[in-house]
């Protein structure tokens, strides 16, 4: 363990014992283990906010992605029909974009 011998821990041991006490010991160490646990949730805590952010993006690339789709879709099938049909695509089309904007409406990236 880091390149110290067991003499050497167990000298170090002593001297850490001279210098607190065994009162203060068990104290040093719940200290220390508080710090530790807390670095080791803000990291996790980083952690779960970077994948989220990023499926959040994926979530939104999709969207754009099937509403890209859903438009090709419509193109097409206005090029097929006339008259009365393309009034009918054009009212759905605008449905549809009412679904996917919903009440805020998203920026598109």
């Amino acid at each position: 363990m880091f390149g110290i011998g067991g003499s050497e821990l167990i000298f170090i041991v002593f001297i850490v014992l001279m210098l607190f006490g065994a009162d203060k010991i068990p104290e040093i160490a719940r200290t220390l283990g508080k710090g530790m646990r807390q670095l080791r949730d803000a990291t996790n805590d980083i952690k779960s906010e970077i994948t989220r952010s990023a499926d959040e993006n994926e979530l939104a690339k999709s969207v754009t992605d099937i509403k890209k789709n859903i438009d090709l879709e419509i193109d097409k099938a206005k090029q097929n029909l006339t008259g009365d049909s393309t009034e009918e695509i054009n009212k759905v089309k605008t449905d549809i974009e009412d679904i996917v904007s919903g009440p805020i409406k998203r920026q598109s990236r």
